[in-house]
């Protein structure tokens, strides 16, 4: 069939509205019409080239939409059924097998190769192949092919553009502090970065009834959101040395920290925070691909400190998906409060608006 889809043909280039040609649904698979999709800071970074997809691809993997077509076997969902879509895993690896499919061994080839276990891609412009399949969806588009194992069925009575970040960014956040590092009711929290990743964990954390959430934001708009959310505390690292803030705060230091930056000098303020047995989740990609931490043997020793990487926070989808919806239905987990919408074909006009910090998620919805 014939789709409408912003494909990215160069680094640090804008997205290109094209038509391209995709693929049926084969075995297995599942065609998705597109609804929302939000634009997560991965898709950008995939585009210059900082994750090893072949260009020119559509990109775009936090995808909400109604299911056009099913190939065959597909028993999960059905034609008319509303779906988020998600990171796509095997089901088969001992990660996947363990209810840990963010681990899932098959990781990368599934969610970056842009191909099926065939070899081949479902997306072409007059005969170019073009990268599709990203996060196994490549959802900037007006139709995306996914698989059964990362498309869940959602509500219809929620907003496209409410459930379409959770796909990705908002589940990270939250499963961080829900799944990943458990934090316990009652304990102190750090997060560095009120984006919407960050912002997702400070949500998490007043579910979770956190009794300290301090953030750390350079922005004084998105400080006052953090506070508006749930932070108890917000931090301006313009104002000095973070730790020393922090411990202003609770002089014993806090039992989590959350880093979303990804810069070795910001996990370091978060290290010399931390009480003794803190646990540390790392979420942020740093720019450097050999960035170490800041973290010695002896201090890590002495602290007793546990430093965990996170990936889509530790989601296992089908389970925590509808779990955010239905905090958010609730009135306990206002996504809504992090997202802007754009119409599609403004998509390099969301990506400025992000970057400029003028919005936190920016969500491209179709007419």
């Amino acid at each position: 069939m014939e789709i409408l889809a912003a494909v990215a043909r160069a680094p640090q280039t804008e997205f290109t509205l094209e038509s391209l040609t995709l693929d049926g649904p084969q075995a297995g698979e599942v065609l998705v019409r597109v609804e929302a999709v939000g634009i997560c800071h991965t898709d950008i970074a995939t585009r210059d080239g900082a994750i090893p997809v072949s260009l020119p691809a559509v990109l775009g993997h936090e995808g909400c939409g109604v299911v056009e077509a099913v190939g065959a076997g597909v028993t999960k969902v059905a034609p008319g059924d509303r779906v988020g879509i998600t990171f796509a895993s095997c089901g088969t690896c001992p990660a996947c097998v363990a209810d840990s499919p963010s681990y899932c061994h098959n990781f990368m080839p599934l969610n970056y190769s842009g191909l099926r276990p065939d070899g081949t891609g479902p997306l072409s412009a007059d005969g170019e192949s073009v990268t599709g399949l990203f996060f196994g969806q490549s959802s900037f588009a007006t139709y995306s092919l996914a698989w059964e194992r990362n498309v869940v069925k959602v509500p219809d009575d929620v907003p496209a553009a409410i459930i379409a970040p959770i796909g990705c960014g908002i589940q990270t956040g939250a499963g961080a502090v829900l799944r990943s590092l458990d934090c316990r009711p009652g304990s102190a929290l750090l997060v560095a970065g009120a984006g919407s990743v960050g912002l997702s964990a400070v949500m998490a954390a007043a579910v979770r009834e956190c009794a300290t959430i301090i953030v750390v934001e350079p922005h004084e708009s998105r400080r006052t959101l953090a506070l508006e959310l749930g932070a108890t505390h917000v931090v301006n690292p313009a104002d000095g040395p973070v730790e020393e803030q922090v411990r202003a705060i609770l002089p014993a230091g806090v039992d989590y920290a959350i880093d979303t930056s990804g810069l070795p000098a910001v996990i370091g303020s978060l290290i010399k925070s931390m009480t003794f047995h803190g646990k540390l989740g790392l979420i942020g990609v740093p720019a450097d691909p050999t960035a170490t931490l800041p973290l010695s043997i002896l201090e890590a020793l002495v602290l007793g400190i546990t430093v965990t990487g996170i990936v889509e926070g530790d989601s296992d989808p089908d389970s925590f998906m509808p779990e955010l919806i239905e905090l958010y239905r609730s009135g306990r987990f206002p996504i809504d409060k992090l997202v802007t919408t754009f119409p599609f074909a403004k998509i390099n006009d969301a990506i400025e608006a992000q970057h400029r910090g003028e919005v936190l998620k920016p969500v491209l919805v179709h007419d």
